[in-house]
């Protein structure tokens, strides 16, 4: 029997659930989702994420990359936190999963997993500066800088998530929490009224895409990239805040800038898993060496 092909294999954590594939040939397969079991205790959540990745390894796995919601110190592949799991503090991922594996592994928030993803695998792969911004329960950015991803210290580069605006913060307007605190309902209801034609289902995407463009303006002014790929579930609501959205850009200070900014919508399915995926090619010229 002929050896199985090299794999890269990437996971993506979250409070809610555990998702991961393959990526073989540039084909991202076996993919799977186990329920996340976010009360447990560290060393519970740990061993889970082990099982999982053992059940993988009848593939020839060459790396482990991870998204995780939360705050990274990449240099050491330590989890300083994450979003909705209370016991998983300054965890010390990659030198549990090395140890168990034998296998170099990789670490970043779930937004960078994103942008990078976009930019390897997705339409973004053209551009050289890019931000990637994921509009779903919360909000979610990552940035890609000369074709490199860039994090910051511990992960934190992107955080408009938490930048004051108006009398909350960017996330507060520009996620779904805007359509549960304004209009009672889930984006992907209003999305489905707004199909119908409901005057005021309408009327909350042409006030979305008015913040949203105020987001996208406060990046402008920041990064000036070339492109800015959306993401997560809201993005299939783009055709209902599209208009309002580039009305808001219209009055941008620099039009050089706004006229010539590509907003690209993203088509990759499992985005996540891909980034995960992609964070091995990022980071593996210096990491392998170590293991």
């Amino acid at each position: 029997m002929s050896n199985p092909e090299k794999a890269i294999l990437g996971m993506d954590i979250g409070g809610t659930n555990i998702k991961a594939g393959v990526m073989i040939g540039n084909v991202l397969q076996d993919i799977r989702n186990i329920p996340t079991p976010s009360q447990e205790s560290q060393e519970f959540i740990l061993e889970a994420i082990a099982e999982m990745i053992a059940s993988y390894l009848h593939h020839e796995i060459q790396a482990i990359g991870i998204g995780i919601p939360g705050l990274i110190d990449t240099e050491n592949g330590i989890v300083l936190n994450l979003g909705n799991i209370p016991s998983f503090r300054k965890v010390h991922l990659r030198e549990f999963l090395q140890a168990r594996f034998g296998k170099p592994v990789f670490i970043n928030n779930d937004a960078n997993c994103f942008a990078l993803g976009e930019y390897k695998f997705g339409e973004a792969k053209i551009h050289k500066h890019i931000v990637g911004i994921t509009l779903g329960t919360g909000l979610g950015c990552g940035i890609i800088v000369n074709r490199h991803l860039y994090c910051g210290f511990n992960c934190a580069a992107g955080e408009w998530c938490s930048v004051p605006y108006l009398d909350q913060d960017f996330e507060y307007y520009c996620s779904g929490k805007f359509f549960l605190n304004h209009y009672q309902k889930k984006p992907k209801s209003l999305s489905k009224l707004a199909y119908a034609g409901d005057p005021e289902a309408l009327k909350a995407f042409a006030e979305y895409g008015n913040h949203l463009g105020e987001l996208i303006k406060n990046i402008l002014y920041t990064l000036a990239p070339e492109a800015i790929v959306l993401g997560g579930s809201i993005r299939k609501a783009f055709p209902y805040f599209k208009e309002s959205l580039y009305a808001n850009l219209a009055t941008f200070k620099y039009p050089s800038l706004s006229q010539n900014l590509k907003i690209l919508i993203s088509e990759l399915d499992e985005t996540a898993i891909h980034g995960a995926v992609a964070l091995v090619d990022e980071y593996a010229v210096d990491r392998v060496k170590e293991v």
